[in-house]
């Protein structure tokens, strides 16, 4: 399946096509997230094929369309169970490493990171898909660039700028928490 116009897919007949990937994908989130998150991989996948599906026959356009879907699906996942775990208990965090990482560690590093790609998506949309894909789908610079229709460089140029931008949006959030 790739980006190329195809008839849509249906949800029962992508999942046997991309089920393997998207518990890779889920498997190394969830190696980089804390311990305090008790989710397996394989757990991630079927709840994110829960909130893809909805209980309703929803059809795939292309690779672009459902991976974008299922990237926001586990980007949801993770923050409600990050919100869930602060709720009881608050972290100290470091969110420049988290950037460093490619996905932050902690429930606060998530939500964090959750709040600046809300801001990002605001003022630069592209910036924030190619987090999303990076981050939440865990998709290489070649995936994304083939997904988003750009080259690689250019993938590469926006990651750069997105990243930096995340940074600056980190310090600016923590300098307003140390206040």
């Amino acid at each position: 399946m790739s980006g190329k116009t195809v008839s849509p897919l249906t949800t029962e007949e992508i999942l046997p096509v991309v089920y393997e990937e998207l518990r890779r994908i889920a498997t190394d989130r969830l190696r980089h997230e804390s311990r305090q998150f008790t989710l397996q991989p394989t757990a991630l996948v079927h709840e994110a094929w829960l909130r893809l599906s909805g209980g309703q026959k929803v059809t795939w356009e292309n690779r672009a369309h459902f991976f974008g879907a299922a990237a926001q699906a586990m980007r949801r996942i993770l923050v409600d169970r990050a919100r869930e775990k602060s709720a009881a208990k608050r972290q100290v965090i470091a969110p420049e490493e988290a950037l460093d990482a490619g996905f932050p560690g902690g429930n606060d590093h998530v939500l964090l990171i959750h709040e600046c790609l809300i801001q990002l998506e605001q003022s630069d949309p592209i910036s924030a898909r190619i987090v999303l894909l990076k981050f939440y789908a865990g998709l290489g610079n070649r995936e994304i660039a083939d997904l988003v229709g750009r080259s690689v460089r250019s993938v590469e140029r926006q990651w750069m700028f997105a990243r930096a931008k995340l940074f600056q949006m980190i310090q600016a959030e923590r300098s307003n928490s140390s206040s």
